[in-house]
């Protein structure tokens, strides 16, 4: 990157960009130890304890579009600190929710801080399309990917570190034992962890949205400016975007699935808690192999579009895999059955299809950059919905088999990997006169 930075003297902002991944990351992966832990604390089925991803996600489809008009009317720095903002009142209704172990207070914080995420999603992920040779915008992608992912790393153990201690798993294991005095009182110390560490964040939040307002961020004019767009007067004229929002649908929807359900997968088997909740910092350990791998043969070796193609094949080859085998292995001293260790490699699977995507999709949009953008956050409702269709089907078909819903993901991403990225219009227009029809 140094090139870009002496180039376009975009260092500083992309170190910024990245600390903004690094609290997105935070705050997003912290879901998958709330789901198995509001599920026990709040004695919840796993349908109810997937609305903690819905609650979150569906923000994006509610705030995109605002977000979009939000950040052309206060420019960028001013919504960025507007969506910092936002968080900080949902990390802040964690207190009373804790206090009176009110589960819909707590999905009321959770959509809150979606909203603000919304914000800064379609504020940040324009900057690494446009901060830098396109060409080069996977690597730069892969960048904020790995700041994203170390944090999902550090937030579930971080946070478990909280919330959960060495003895609950016996007892919360005979906590349906106890009359309902003894285990309100009990579940109530268990949900009340959460005050001191949401807490930190409201603060951490609200001084970092006030230094992104005065920071040195670079407001975001029309990239594309100068692209004809050959009478195009709405996003909904580009194929190859609204079918990449769809794509960004899909592609988040079984990730989150993936990193978030996987504690609840491995503790079904038998295994504690505690041990279960290293899982999820295995998947992105492998997402962020994966984010490596891509920096460094991208474009040198391979094109973006090679490795969007190659990874939604893996993709779906691996989910078939975690649907179909059974049997223990041991492996970094866990024993647990081989499907998991199949979910583990989709993080590899799911490391390039992003970056991918966003540049396909953001690619010639000239006045359309801002707008584009915020239908393509839109797509990351996936997140709130693909989670609850999987709580669904694992309440009625058992665990593993509910990751079938996996499986329609993946041939969606290959298709638009091989051919949806490539549409200009939605119909082909036929010449007459034996006239060559135009290339799509």
């Amino acid at each position: 990157m140094p090139g870009d930075k002496n180039k376009n003297g975009s260092f500083v902002p992309i170190v910024i960009i990245a600390i903004m991944f690094f609290i997105f990351g935070m705050v997003t992966w912290v879901n998958a130890i709330l789901i198995p832990y509001f599920k026990v604390g709040c004695e919840l089925n796993n349908f109810e304890s997937y609305l903690v991803a819905f609650a979150f996600y569906i923000a994006y489809l509610v705030m995109a579009i605002p977000a979009g008009y939000l950040l052309k009317r206060a420019g960028y720095r001013k919504g960025m600190m507007v969506g910092f903002w936002l968080m900080a009142a949902g990390t802040l209704l964690f207190v009373p929710a804790g206090i009176k172990r009110e589960y819909h207070l707590f999905l009321s914080g959770l959509f809150a801080i979606g909203l603000g995420l919304a914000i800064l999603q379609t504020a940040a992920n324009p900057y690494i399309t446009i901060l830098g040779q396109k060409e080069r915008a996977a690597q730069r992608f892969s960048i904020m990917g790995i700041c994203n992912k170390l944090a999902g790393i550090l937030a579930p153990v971080t946070f478990a570190s909280f919330l959960i201690k060495p003895g609950d798993n016996e007892l919360l294991k005979n906590v349906h034992l106890l009359d309902a005095s003894n285990r309100a009182q009990i579940l109530d110390e268990l949900i009340s962890r959460v005050i001191v560490p949401y807490a930190i964040l409201t603060g951490v939040l609200l001084l970092f949205g006030l230094f992104i307002r005065y920071s040195p961020l670079p407001e975001i004019e029309n990239s594309d400016g100068n692209v004809e767009l050959e009478g195009k007067k709405s996003i909904l004229d580009f194929p190859h975007l609204v079918l990449g929002a769809i794509a960004i649908f899909f592609h988040v929807g079984s990730q989150v699935i993936a990193v978030d359900s996987i504690i609840n997968y491995t503790a079904s088997m038998g295994m504690p808690l505690i041990e279960a909740k290293v899982f999820p910092s295995y998947i992105l350990t492998t997402t962020i192999i994966g984010y490596l791998v891509g920096i460094s043969i991208i474009p040198r070796f391979i094109s973006q579009l090679t490795a969007l193609r190659v990874c939604t094949i893996l993709g779906f080859v691996l989910s078939v895999l975690v649907v179909l085998t059974h049997g223990n292995i041991r492996l970094l001293n866990h024993t647990t059955d081989i499907s998991v260790w199949f979910m583990i490699l989709l993080g590899l699977a799911n490391s390039m299809i992003w970056a991918g995507i966003w540049a396909a999709a953001m690619d010639r949009l000239g006045t359309f950059v801002k707008t584009g953008a915020s239908l393509l956050v839109m797509g990351l409702c996936g997140n709130a919905i693909m989670p609850l269709i999987y709580g669904w089907l694992a309440d009625r078909s058992g665990l593993q088999f509910a990751y079938i819903v996996l499986l329609p993901c993946y041939l969606y991403l290959i298709f638009y990997a091989f051919t949806g990225y490539n549409l200009k219009r939605w119909k082909r227009t036929i010449k007459r006169n034996y006239e060559i029809p135009e290339s799509v």
